[in-house]
């Protein structure tokens, strides 16, 4: 899922990451790169250079791209205050060894230890604490756009949903980005419309719904213009996934973030072979 934004109030994390302490990696690290279909390969981060080369990559698309105020201790880099404690996933190109796509992952022992997760600065994730003992939170993924294609997001869900079930875990969140730019304007009218579209077909239970901390006004924007998800949002969707509420504005990155929940369980047969071989 597509993450952004700034934390608040982890001033410790703060400062081991401006003085460039060593990332704290667990066993997801330990795996080797493997080659994928389409000259890419997929590995986890092992170093600090390696996650280097994800924020850098997400520093082009999201301030390059997006137009997103990044505060990040070290220039051309997108680093937050959650970088340390996430395990980092990449996609490489196979000739030139670039990384062209990356995920983070916050694993619930790492959420234990800064804190939270980047989630519960944006919602109040109450109603979800009875599922964080195998929950992860998704975040900051992005693709190089050069290599738009599928073949570097189903890499990325392959490896995703591998490390899900050697993990012993089963439900993935996140916030799912819609740019703000609408026809060349800075407009909430296309995110509040796609939301009114998927809170018709793919809402989750009152018992797993959140609320924004700073929520998009809808009341004051157009919910029917006819505009698609972004194909991120889409995937997920036909992955089982469940929108959880309302989406937050989130200024710094000039967008605004649907709550979404994906649950192993809820995944079409089809796609559970797929991924998961069952």
């Amino acid at each position: 899922m597509e993450f952004s934004g700034q934390s608040r109030s982890l001033g410790v994390v703060q400062e081991r990451i401006a003085s460039h302490m060593p990332i704290t990696v667990a066993s997801a690290a330990g795996q080797t790169a493997r080659p994928a279909p389409g000259g890419i390969a997929v590995s986890w981060a092992r170093h600090q250079d390696e996650v280097r080369a994800a924020q850098r990559l997400r520093y082009e698309v999201f301030a390059g791209e997006m137009g997103a105020r990044l505060k990040s201790p070290l220039p051309g880099h997108d680093i937050d205050l959650f970088d340390n404690y996430c395990e980092h996933l990449l996609v490489r190109d196979s000739a030139t060894a670039q990384v062209i796509g990356t995920y983070r992952v916050l694993t619930p022992v790492q959420a234990k230890r800064v804190g939270s997760t980047y989630s519960d600065t944006e919602f109040d994730l109450t109603r979800l604490r009875g599922l964080r003992e195998r929950m992860v939170e998704l975040g900051r993924s992005c693709v190089h756009p050069d290599h738009r294609h599928g073949g570097v997001i189903l890499a990325l869900w392959s490896a995703l949903a591998e490390f899900m079930a050697r993990n012993q875990l089963d439900t993935m969140i996140g916030c799912a980005s819609i740019p703000m730019l609408h026809q060349g304007m800075v407009c909430g009218d296309a995110a509040a419309s796609i939301w009114h579209q998927v809170q018709a077909t793919h809402l989750a239970p009152i018992e797993h719904q959140v609320r924004p901390r700073l929520p998009l006004p809808l009341e004051r924007l157009n919910l029917n213009l006819a505009v698609e998800p972004p194909a991120l949002i889409k995937g997920y969707l036909r992955l089982g996934a469940k929108v959880l509420g309302a989406p937050a504005w989130d200024p710094d990155f000039n967008s605004a973030d649907l709550p979404m929940m994906m649950r192993l369980a809820d995944m079409p047969s089809r796609y559970r072979k797929h991924f998961l071989g069952a």
